[in-house]
């Protein structure tokens, strides 16, 4: 397996609680999903960042194809040989999401953010969902990955704004009388708190209610993933306690966050809701 830095702190977690397929798993996309995003590193030239994606999407073509040449996406067609289906056949959506973000991009609307959050979820979350739970039907399992990645991005609002990329959509900005640029310019005018609690609360009682619902076997073989959503509603939760103020790049709690791990697979294994988190914690509260 070719070395590579440590998973993300929520992302290492969640292998903590997978299976050792599930957890190769992760690791490999992690990988991959920082190798093509590599292309947005300050610095590096807009000609060489499209001429890198334009070669990463003709690989992820490859690989859905069985063909793959590079020694990432070589292992990831090992690891997800065995299933019967094409669990790589989205893997594309990485470079969609990065070429998105390369030319900073807007979301005019709802539908085009869902997209992007869709391309990411076909690249990373469903290969996992195939790997662990191959019979779980889609339209039960795809809202996690498309809602987690949303909740990362609200999470990260005001430094990718900083960066030129508006995670939130734009005719619901205008809606709400809030100027675009003020994302990047936080503590953020009352109508975006306003705005980005009602959203936070909404993200979070859907994916409550997407594991929650979940048919018991799919659940316990998805405890891992299960595991990296209760994560970032944790720090959804504190992000929306912190409004209007933005919360600090890469927020994590260190033994907290592996306490709060714990516990989500814990209720995973004792078939226990995940519960709606609709409010933000008190202060000093897990």
């Amino acid at each position: 397996m070719p070395d590579r830095p440590e998973l993300p702190p929520a992302r290492s977690l969640a292998s903590l609680y997978s299976s050792p397929a599930q957890r190769h798993g992760l690791a490999a996309l992690t990988a991959l999903e920082r190798e093509i995003g590599a292309s947005l590193r300050r610095g590096i030239d807009h000609q060489v960042a499209h001429t890198r994606l334009a070669w990463w999407r003709e690989e992820c073509g490859r690989t859905a194809g069985g063909h793959a040449t590079h020694p990432l996406t070589r292992e990831l067609s090992v690891l997800f040989a065995p299933l019967q289906s094409s669990p790589l056949a989205g893997l594309a959506g990485l470079v969609d999401t990065a070429v998105w973000d390369l030319s900073c991009a807007i979301f005019n609307t709802r539908r085009e953010l869902t997209a992007y959050c869709e391309r990411w979820n076909a690249a990373v979350v469903a290969p996992l969902v195939q790997l662990a739970a191959p019979d779980a039907p889609t339209a039960r399992t795809q809202p996690l990955g498309v809602k987690l990645r949303e909740i990362e991005l609200l999470v990260a609002l005001g430094e990718d704004a900083r960066l030129g990329r508006l995670r939130l959509p734009l005719d619901e900005l205008e809606a709400a009388g809030v100027a675009p640029e003020s994302l990047a310019r936080p503590p953020w005018p009352h109508a975006l708190a306003v705005l980005l609690s009602h959203r936070h609360r909404q993200l979070r009682a859907a994916l409550a209610d997407t594991v929650d619902t979940l048919p018991a076997g799919p659940r316990r073989a998805l405890r891992g993933l299960i595991v990296w959503v209760s994560l970032a509603c944790s720090a959804s939760a504190r992000a929306e306690a912190r409004l209007p103020a933005e919360s600090p790049p890469r927020d994590h709690q260190g033994p907290l966050d592996g306490w709060r791990a714990w516990r989500a697979a814990r209720r995973v294994d004792l078939q226990r809701p995940m519960g709606r988190r609709s409010a933000p914690p008190q202060a000093g509260s897990g």
